[in-house]
């Protein structure tokens, strides 16, 4: 089937897309479907140009300039719950790349039933790395789902020397590993001017959360591309989660910024219209 009957076949019902040859589905990026016209009721975005009203204590101090720094919601470990947030401290420098698209499929009474499965990475090259994963009827749903779960698991990256602590950080800062499924995917400081030493897969999360240089070691079944990912996307986040000396400070115990601004939401939170009530 040639490339523009395909293209012209995704918005329809999933019983056209059975047709299709998985090697022609999986082919698909976002780049295609970007200029699809947008699908209206639960998969359209027909509001998105509407002002962000935000529905939890979070949203509201970070919409109201309380909180200055996306440094600071992590110091207390608040869950982020609306992706807007990330837009608003790192919307311009964010950049999504789609992984992989694959077409998954359920047995039902009725036959056959197709999905789509989209692996998206987000980053902005400086400290930053987010991985989602959607599944959906559609290519775009399930890519613009899974760049919105990619926002809200957006963790920071610590980095670090090899040897001599001379210009800026480079590397991992230790040895860290990360596991999903049979993969088993290891990060190992490298050398200034190594370069990310890892497959494909790997070295563009590593590359999105801004390490320069990196050895890797990888076991498992590899060629399974979201336990891949996934299990890279631990290691990374892992590297805050290890102390090293340098680490031990003491530091003075400070409230969190909802309990620092309690009187504030109190004061001046509104009842939104069908909004969700936070419970935070």
């Amino acid at each position: 089937m040639s490339y523009n009957v395909t293209r012209t076949l995704l918005p329809w019902s999933c019983r056209f897309i059975r047709h299709l040859s998985p090697l022609c589905i999986c082919n698909l990026t976002y780049h295609t479907m970007a200029d699809a016209p947008p699908a209206g009721g639960r998969g359209g975005n027909k509001d998105g140009d509407k002002e962000w009203v935000p529905v939890t204590k979070l949203g509201r101090l970070v919409k109201d300039g309380k909180i200055k720094t996306l440094e600071e919601i992590y110091l207390f470990s608040l869950p982020i719950k609306e992706f807007e947030i990330i837009d608003q401290f790192l919307g311009t420098s964010l950049k999504d790349e789609v992984l992989k698209i694959m077409p998954v499929q359920k047995q039902t009474r009725a036959g056959q039933r197709t999905r789509f499965k989209a692996f998206v990475a987000i980053g902005d090259f400086n400290g930053h790395i987010g991985l989602g994963v959607k599944c959906s009827k559609e290519v775009a749903t399930a890519i613009r789902g899974a760049i919105i779960l990619a926002k809200l698991s957006v963790v920071p990256v610590r980095r670090g020397y090899w040897g001599n602590k001379i210009a800026k950080p480079h590397t991992v800062p230790c040895k860290v590993t990360g596991k999903c499924g049979s993969v088993l995917v290891r990060l190992i400081p490298a050398p200034r001017g190594t370069g990310i030493v890892s497959a494909p897969v790997p070295k563009k999360l590593l590359k999105m959360a801004g390490i320069e240089d990196c050895y890797t070691c990888a076991t498992g079944s590899t060629g399974t591309l979201g336990n891949f990912a996934k299990a890279t996307y631990q290691a990374i986040a892992k590297t805050y989660a290890y102390l090293t000396p340098d680490l031990w400070k003491d530091t003075t115990l400070t409230k969190s910024p909802i309990q620092e601004y309690t009187d504030y939401l109190s004061k001046n939170h509104k009842v939104v219209p069908g909004a969700r009530a936070a419970a935070l």
